[in-house]
Formats: C-alpha cells, sequence, structure tokens
C-alpha cells in the first residue's frame, strides 16, 4: 500500500442494521472517518402501492428554482424533481415518450442562466424541459428507443449541443440538435461509407476535446466490432496511416493487434483465437480523459469479446486504451499497443429474463493519489473491475457482488476520496436475479477493493419480485448538513437516498452516471462562463446607495478553488457589509475578495453595498471592475457601472402597421 499505510489489513466483520433501511456489512480498514451509510428516504416517486420501474438513468441533483435548498432531478417513465431533503415531489411531468434509459441531463443548454432538463426516452423522443417543468421542445428522430443522451458545446460558442443515440436495425444511430431543437448541419450520422456502425444499445458515445483544438469530438461505438468518432460537423476523424487512410470508423478491433492491422479475421473453427477474438460494443461504452498525466486525451472502450464463428460465444468484456488517431495507448512505458487485458471474466448470464443486463460503462478516476487514472467497469461476470495503466487489478480488484445463489450484477461505478485521505472509495450498487425475492445492495469499498460497508438497498415496493439499482448512484449534497448523500434510482422502491457521515470534505472524482450531469462519459472542467454582475440602481445622485451583486454560476463539474477580486470606484465609499452565501470572504481598502467552491447547478450569490460621494457633482461614469478566476487558469472579467448625475433618455417609438 501506498504512503506508508499497513501493508496487512485487519478485518473486523461487524452486523448491524442501518437505521431505516437492511442489514450492513462492513469490513473496516484505514476509513475510519466514513460512517455508516444512512438510509435518509426512500419511494420518491413512488404512487400508494407501487413505483414506476426504475432503469439505467442516474439522477442529478442542481437547485433548480434558486432558493438555496437542492432538488433531485430523476427519470424512470416520468421525470421527478424531488425536494432534496425528504424525498417528497415538488413536481412531476410525463414527457413524450416511454421508459427514460440514459440519465438525466441538467444543463443551462441556452446560456441565459438557467437550468433546462433533458431526457431522452422510448420510443425515439428527446424531450427538453424549463427548470420549473414546461416543455421547451420535442424531437421525434426515429421511433426506436433513445439509450445514449449527452450535451456539449461542440463549437465553443456558449450553447450545448444535444447528442442522441438510438436502439436502430441500421447504420444511422447517432443525431445532434442545435440548443434551440433544429438539427445541427453535418448530421444525423453514420450516414455515408466513412465507417461501419449500427444500432447503440447502451448509453455509449463520449464527447470531449480529442485534439485540443477547442472543439467538441463525438466518439460512438455500436453493435459492430469497430468504433465510430466525429468531429463537430458530422466528420469522420482520420485514423492513424498505419491502417492504410482509414477514418476511425472502418479500423475493426481485434485482441490480435497483428490481425487488426491486417483489417480482417478468419472467423471458421478451424482458425486459432488470435484470428476469431473480437469485441462487439452494442452495450460497450466509450470514455475520454488525460489517463497519463501528460496533457493529451486518450478514449477508453469496453466491449464484449466474442469468438466470431458461428453462434458468436461471449468469452469476457474487454478493455482498450485509443490515442486520438484511433493507435494503440503505447506511452510512459504502459503498453496497450501490442496487447490488451483479456479473459476477465466469462459472462454468467447474457438473458434479460432471468437478471437484467449488466452494463458495463467504464469510469476514470485515480484511485491511488499517483496522478495517472484507473479504469472501473461492472462487466457480465457479476464482478466490478479496475485495470490500472500497467493492465493489472491491483489490491483485491476485481470484486464480486455474486458469490453465489440468485445472480447479481453491479451498477457503473461512482468515485470519490469520501475522506479526504488522498486515496478514493469506489460507490456502486448491485441488483439481483428475477423471482429471487432478494434485493440490491449500496456497496462501498476502498482504492484495493476491499470492502468498508455494504449495505441492503429496500425491499421492492408492491409486487415485484426482485430489487436494486441498475443506474449508477450519483454524490451529491442534497440537503443543509455538510455530508454527502448518495442517491440512487432503484428498480423497484423508487428513488433513495442515503447520507454518508464523516464526507463533509469529500473529493468527488466520478460522481454520477458517465461522470457528469451532462452525460459526456468525460472529465470536464467546469465554467464560470455564464456568471454575472449587476448593480442597482444604474442612475444615481450623490449620498445615493448602491447594491452590488455577483452571481457565480457553474454548468458543469465543482470548481473548488475560485476567487473573485472585485474593486469599489473611486467616487463610492463601501457601506462593509459584504455577504456571501458560502465561501470565505473579506474586504480592505475597498476590494472585496471571495474564495471558495461552485458546485454544478448551485449558484453563489456575493453581495455589497455603497454609497455615492456627495462631492460628485457632474455626470461620471463609476466603473465595479470584478475578476473571477475559476482556479484553472481562466479569468472572466465583468464590469457594474452606475452614472451618477446623468438622466434617462428615451427614444420614440416608431410603429408600422
Amino acid at each position: 500500500m501506498k504512503g506508508g499505510r499497513l501493508s496487512v489489513f485487519v478485518l473486523l466483520v461487524i452486523f448491524g442494521l442501518v437505521p431505516g433501511g437492511g442489514p450492513v456489512t462492513s469490513l473496516r480498514a484505514d476509513v475510519s472517518a466514513i460512517g455508516v451509510p444512512t438510509l435518509e428516504w426512500q419511494h420518491g416517486g413512488c404512487y400508494s402501492s407501487w413505483c414506476e420501474t426504475g432503469w439505467y438513468s442516474s439522477p442529478a441533483v442542481a437547485d433548480l428554482d434558486d432558493d438555496g435548498t437542492m432538488e433531485v432531478i430523476a427519470g424512470a417513465y416520468s421525470v421527478f424533481v424531488l425536494n432534496g431533503e425528504d424525498g417528497t415531489e415538488q413536481w412531476t411531468d410525463n414527457p413524450t415518450g416511454d421508459r427514460v434509459w440514459p440519465g438525466v441531463v441538467v444543463a443551462d443548454i441556452d446560456d441565459d442562466g438557467d437550468l433546462e432538463i433533458i431526457t431522452a426516452q422510448g420510443g425515439g423522443y428527446l424531450n427538453v424541459l424549463d427548470h420549473a417543468g414546461d416543455a421547451v421542445w420535442t424531437r421525434q428522430p426515429v421511433s426506436n428507443e433513445l439509450r445514449g443522451l449527452s450535451v456539449y458545446d461542440l463549437d465553443d460558442d456558449g450553447t450545448l449541443e444535444i447528442v442522441v443515440t438510438g436502439a436502430v436495425y441500421g447504420k444511422v444511430n447517432t443525431w445532434v440538435y442545435e440548443h434551440n431543437g433544429s438539427v445541427r448541419t453535418g448530421w444525423p450520422q453514420l450516414n455515408n461509407d466513412s465507417g461501419y456502425a449500427w444500432g447503440v444499445f447502451n448509453d455509449n458515445a463520449a464527447i470531449g476535446d480529442l485534439d485540443d483544438d477547442g472543439m467538441g469530438e463525438i466518439v460512438v461505438p455500436s453493435d459492430v466490432h469497430y468504433i465510430c468518432a466525429y468531429e463537430a460537423n458530422g466528420v469522420q476523424i482520420p485514423a492513424h496511416g498505419m491502417y492504410g487512410g482509414k477514418a476511425w470508423g472502418k479500423v475493426g478491433v481485434w485482441e490480435d493487434l497483428d490481425v487488426e492491422l491486417r483489417g480482417w479475421g478468419e472467423c471458421k473453427p478451424a482458425y486459432g483465437r488470435a484470428e476469431r477474438y473480437r469485441p462487439n460494443f452494442a452495450d460497450g461504452p466509450a470514455a475520454i480523459a488525460d489517463m497519463n498525466g501528460d496533457g493529451v486525451v486518450e478514449v477508453v472502450a469496453t466491449g464484449n469479446v466474442y469468438d466470431c464463428i458461428p453462434g458468436y460465444p461471449s468469452k469476457y468484456m474487454g478493455v482498450y486504451i485509443f490515442n486520438a488517431d484511433r493507435s494503440r495507448f503505447n506511452a510512459g512505458g504502459y503498453d496497450w499497443y501490442t496487447t490488451v487485458p483479456v479473459d476477465t471474466g466469462a459472462p454468467l448470464s447474457e438473458d434479460w429474463t432471468v437478471i437484467e443486463s449488466a452494463q458495463p460503462n467504464p469510469a476514470l478516476a485515480d484511485l491511488d493519489g499517483d496522478g495517472e487514472l484507473e479504469i472501473l467497469y461492472a462487466s457480465y461476470d457479476g464482478r466490478v473491475h479496475a485495470f490500472w495503466l500497467d493492465k493489472t487489478e491491483h489490491g483485491n480488484w476485481p470484486y464480486a457482488v455474486y458469490t453465489g445463489g440468485p445472480y447479481r450484477f453491479a451498477s457503473e461505478p461512482t468515485v470519490a476520496d469520501l475522506d479526504n485521505d488522498g486515496l478514493a472509495e469506489v460507490i456502486f450498487a448491485s441488483w439481483v436475479q428475477k423471482g429471487s425475492y432478494q434485493t440490491g445492495k449500496l456497496h462501498i469499498l476502498d482504492y484495493q477493493g476491499n470492502m468498508v460497508y455494504e449495505v441492503s438497498l429496500p425491499a421492492a415496493y408492491g409486487s415485484p419480485n426482485w430489487n436494486g439499482a441498475l443506474a449508477a448512484p450519483t454524490l451529491a449534497n442534497i440537503d443543509s448538513d455538510a455530508d454527502l448523500e448518495v442517491v440512487l434510482n432503484t428498480a423497484h422502491s423508487g428513488f433513495v437516498a442515503y447520507e454518508l457521515p464523516g464526507t463533509a470534505s469529500a473529493r468527488v472524482l466520478w460522481g454520477t452516471g458517465r461522470g457528469n450531469y451532462q452525460r459526456t462519459g468525460s472529465i470536464l472542467q467546469g465554467s464560470l462562463r455564464s456568471s454575472q454582475v449587476s448593480v442597482q440602481p444604474t442612475l444615481v445622485g450623490p449620498g445615493d446607495t448602491l447594491t452590488y451583486t455577483i452571481r457565480l454560476e457553474n454548468p458543469g463539474p465543482v470548481l473548488p478553488s475560485v476567487s473573485v477580486t472585485s474593486t469599489l470606484p473611486a467616487g463610492v465609499t463601501s457601506l462593509e457589509n459584504l455577504w456571501a452565501s458560502s465561501g470565505s470572504y473579506g474586504e480592505v481598502s475597498g476590494v472585496i475578495t471571495w474564495t471558495g467552491a461552485v458546485t454544478a447547478g448551485v449558484p453563489v450569490t456575493i453581495t455589497y453595498g455603497a454609497v455615492v460621494d456627495g462631492g460628485i457633482t457632474d455626470p461620471e461614469a463609476l466603473v465595479n471592475p470584478v475578476l473571477i478566476d475559476d482556479g484553472l487558469g481562466n479569468v472572466e472579467e465583468r464590469d457594474a457601472v452606475v452614472i451618477a448625475n446623468g438622466f434617462a433618455s428615451y427614444l420614440p417609438l416608431v410603429r408600422r402597421d
């Protein structure tokens, strides 16, 4: 173990009962600051005797109505907005379409300062609601179910584009819409011969800036052994020259590099494994991140490796790392070029009538604090895997949620350093086989794959004969205390929240399904571009009182180290009544400073007052400059301007009937 920690675990097994919940198992190691997960509320969004079935849709958390309290925004078939404190329903909406498979998106897509709620649903419906639940627009790109949804500013114009993928039976599987509902030029794809594609049967697409050009690229694995990758305009990204001038979507993925470079294999029993083993990406998502900390991003993908002889038997869930040019990753002594991890575990079951399918969504996070990312995913072998860049699983990884009895699968993992000790914990849920009359669990492991806690989720509510949670948990602070909560979309007991005692200083690394509320499968940076500065009134005279307001808004992941500097102009005198809704603040000689974190969907408000000096008698502009530093090297400049001793002038209104 790193950092001088104990090399031998002393394990204490405790069996108890979580208040209001089921049994808890604890194999505690050096994580004493983290308390037992405590059930805060359950049956969120349920009716008098039943709940809508929850699928793979991870909830979001945000202050939708800007009242200082958090809402949980979640989808099953309807969209539910719940009070974070107690899970009571604030409002619900039943958008057009059937079940919600991908995570609910909450983001300010039109850059107007208000959040929107976006869902992709059965029947091929894409729905956009405003923060109050009123419909903004609906589109139906296809009649098949939409199973993928992401939003991203592809062209860096300040508004977000919406990307959806469908469970189709053809190669046109990806649509991109502008924030106003118009189809983006160059889409849908794949509608040409630049690659091979078929249906997207999971939330597979990942979006990020692959080539550091300031634009977003879209990576779409689908129901073939190919992965398509597109520029913002829909053009397929070229692959490395060693593939003979092909684009990403025409380079097949094989277990064996030589066969991959050749471009075809012999799918006949007479030939060996090298010719026949290749992954299918029907359920295999991509993810994008700088894996080794060298400033260059890579693409990670998981896929079902099968033998391509007739019958196509599944063998194991494979994992791959590609460079932006589709070549296999090989850097810093980590060789994913010549070989990749193999034989990670055969499927327990691939029959959804027996147990709902395991989805291998990769989560990317630095578990051990060494500056490099690990790859975590749940597999159909009933285990959660964690691969280091050396292609091995360290410690006690993989972790088995199935150890006998009814089958049990795990959700996409989330990752956070819950006790802020530099080593991360892994949090996920599980579900059980149909007809078992059992329930899944909330699992917390340490960075080496040792159990910290396992808590049984509530039993199914009503008549269903199994329960658990298929979707990735969401980690957020949903109430008035300082600790994090885990919010779960369960299959048959509604939306559920657990408090995580001792997590007030937690660092969230991969905190919800597909990594963020934009569901991009990439590690985003937060942005303060939408932040605003204002002053009232704007026309003043000597002795008038001014009220300045700074509103910090971040639609992306948390920005932990934001700083603000505001300098009052000459000609005004501070009232020394500085206040902020969070963070630390102070004032010295008319210079206001603030530092703190700005969380996605939770604006920070800073207010202060001043009085116009009595000696100002001529018309004069009083300019208050404000510098907003996001802590990542980006500084936004804003000005609040008042006119002293001015007067309002109104132009005549000319109307033509």
